[in-house]
């Protein structure tokens, strides 16, 4: 079997470096599909509309070169625990492929590349290749009382405030990109795998903007939004 992707995804997300780590966590993350030919037509996607989710089946393009790995340390078990790779969602599997569940919030039939899906509570870092796309039915695939094995737990969340030095900027944003900073950073996108520097400062490319931050007792502390 040869894949070719169908198209690729423009996102928020413009690096690994604050992307969540599964799709919904950030609700206000938005992404677009923009659709490769031949694939670029508008009977390809007819009756998508109907649907409020879609899967999409994508590339981890970025890691791909490095391979894979039979057992990973999932960041919920704190990144000092192994498990087998196919008990994870890392990257480093044998064909570098992710599935994500994302929001469909519209499409646009007007651009020169159109049609364009717009999505909703994405996980995908900007350009990834998507190869294939399927609606999601929740009859079929909703179980509520599942078994979720070692990722059971709530995810923890940080508190986000915003320093005085970086207090225009933020406001300057749109409210949908200053939310989408506040939900990605409540995630800690910290390696996992860590001991706790507080005077220690991160950078993190979101919504076309250099965001710098600290993170100190439960508290992410942004320190500056700059512009790339």
């Amino acid at each position: 079997m040869t894949l070719d992707p169908i198209g690729f995804v423009r996102t928020c997300f413009g690096g690994k470096f604050g992307v969540p780590r599964q799709p919904g966590l950030c609700p206000s993350a938005w992404g677009e599909l923009v659709l490769h030919e031949p694939y670029r037509r508008p009977e390809a996607i007819r009756g998508i509309e109907g649907f409020s989710h879609v899967w999409l089946i994508f590339g981890f393009h970025e890691t791909a070169a490095q391979g894979w790995k039979p057992t990973v340390r999932p960041p919920r078990l704190g990144g000092n625990q192994r498990v087998g790779v196919f008990a994870s969602r890392s990257t480093f599997r044998p064909n570098a492929l992710g599935l994500s569940l994302v929001r469909l919030e519209g499409i646009v039939t007007t651009a020169a590349d159109s049609p364009v899906l717009l999505l909703g509570g994405v996980d995908l870092l900007d350009g990834t290749p998507v190869y294939d796309i399927k609606p999601y039915l929740p009859y079929a695939e909703s179980i509520p009382d599942a078994a979720t094995g070692f990722a059971g737990a709530e995810i923890p969340r940080l508190k986000v405030e915003i320093a005085d030095e970086a207090a225009e900027a933020f406001s300057h944003l749109p409210e949908r990109a200053q939310a989408v900073i506040r939900e990605a950073l409540a995630l800690d996108p910290r390696p996992a795998l860590r001991t706790e520097d507080s005077d220690r400062v991160f950078g993190a490319s979101l919504c076309g903007r250099n965001v710098r931050f600290t993170v100190n007792q439960g508290v992410c502390r942004i320190l500056e939004v700059a512009a790339p």
